[in-house]
């Protein structure tokens, strides 16, 4: 934590320096997990997921971003629609932190000094990597494995921006992560003498999705938005 607030600060001072525009502010949501354990729904927030996000706005059309969210993820196999998950009963939960960089691409042009109000759909994608506990199921319930892991992934993203209120932008977002692994649900234990008992379908890697707002401050002089 330390470590990723030196950055940001570090960040911020290069970025004025070249006199570029900037956004920082919080996100604000609910998360949830698709994978072997729990429903499989796309967009069903289930738990509170909360963070801190900076966005440099390269030019009117696309921004760098990075972030940094807080939140639970939770599988539970009775809220599932498939009667096998319904019949087994399993249930997970387990603490995420992920951290995530990439780039913003806006459908239209996006210019706060233009002095009007501005509004814009956006794309973004990049690299996340999500810090978790490790668990495994025995007898039916998650038991921890005494180690974490990071899930590594790739964060893709669609929303909606405006800079409704003078300085104060506001954006809607749902983004899915594809990650790399299949140890977030307890399902492919990390140790292996517990490799007995993993379970599901091991060709397909964890998701997870963010749905909600963030609400971005901005502030730096009047950029060029040079092309290159």
């Amino acid at each position: 934590m330390r470590h990723l607030s030196v950055l940001i600060l570090s960040i911020l001072t290069v970025q004025l320096g070249y006199s570029q525009i900037n956004e920082l502010g919080v996100f604000l949501g609910g998360s949830n997990f698709i994978g072997d354990v729990g429903a499989t729904d796309f967009i069903s927030p289930n738990q509170l997921a909360i963070g801190g996000i900076y966005k440099w706005n390269r030019s009117k059309r696309h921004s760098y971003r990075a972030s940094i969210i807080f939140s639970d993820l939770e599988g539970i196999d009775v809220n599932s629609d498939d009667p096998r998950r319904i019949q087994r009963g399993y249930e997970f939960s387990t603490k995420i932190t992920e951290i995530a960089a990439g780039i913003e691409f806006t459908f239209m042009d996006y210019d706060l000094h233009s002095g009007d109000k501005v509004a814009t759909p956006y794309l973004y994608t990049g690299v996340s990597a999500a810090h978790h506990d490790n668990s495994y199921f025995f007898n039916g319930v998650q038991t921890p494995e005494n180690n974490s892991s990071w899930a590594y992934g790739i964060p893709m993203a669609v929303g909606f921006k405006s800079n409704f209120l003078g300085n104060i932008i506001l954006a809607l977002e749902v983004g899915a992560r594809y990650t790399f692994s299949d140890e977030l649900d307890g399902s492919l234990p990390s140790n292996q003498n517990n490799l007995p008992y993993r379970f599901g379908n091991l060709n397909n890697n964890d998701w997870y999705v963010f749905s909600g707002i963030t609400l971005t401050y901005t502030f730096g002089e009047n950029p060029c938005y040079c092309i290159n």
